[in-house]
């Protein structure tokens, strides 16, 4: 097994980085959606449901296969030998960092049942200092894996 990982690894990588970036596009966009419904668009109207289908459609068609992608290449990634040395830093940096991201992914898919039933009670501010949140998350996962501090 361990020699068909390292045989497909750059397959493995391509496909991984692939979906990394689907995922983070999603996640750079889905706040940004938000912010735009809650400060301007009303609750109950067509631009309200045009809202809700975009951002269903996003959240469903791209950002959850995107995720998911991006966690089983990784643990393809993560399993291939000589890829991670477990002993390091940086390899448990990013683990945390993606954790951290998969949860904000989960708590934009929240928002998106509280828009779904009229439920909103975050402001556009809050969406925005939250659209940060992937920014921060990704400065972390690219300095751990290519910088690979102590």
């Amino acid at each position: 097994m361990s020699d068909l990982l390292a045989t497909l690894y750059p397959w493995t990588k391509s496909l991984h980085v692939i979906s990394v970036i689907a995922w983070m596009a999603g996640l750079f966009y889905l706040p940004r959606l938000y912010v735009y419904h809650t400060e301007r668009v009303g609750s109950g109207n067509e631009t309200d449901r045009l809202f809700q289908t975009m951002e269903m459609k996003l959240l469903r068609v791209i950002m959850n296969p995107a995720m998911i992608a991006t966690w089983a290449f990784g643990l393809l990634l993560a399993a291939t030998p000589g890829v991670v040395d477990w002993g390091a830093v940086w390899p448990w940096t990013k683990l945390a960092a993606i954790l951290a991201m998969t949860w904000f992914h989960m708590w934009l898919a929240s928002r998106r049942k509280e828009f779904a039933v009229g439920a909103n009670t975050r402001n556009g501010r809050t969406f925005r200092l939250m659209n940060e949140v992937p920014t921060l998350l990704m400065i972390v996962i690219v300095i751990s894996v290519i910088v690979r501090p102590i």
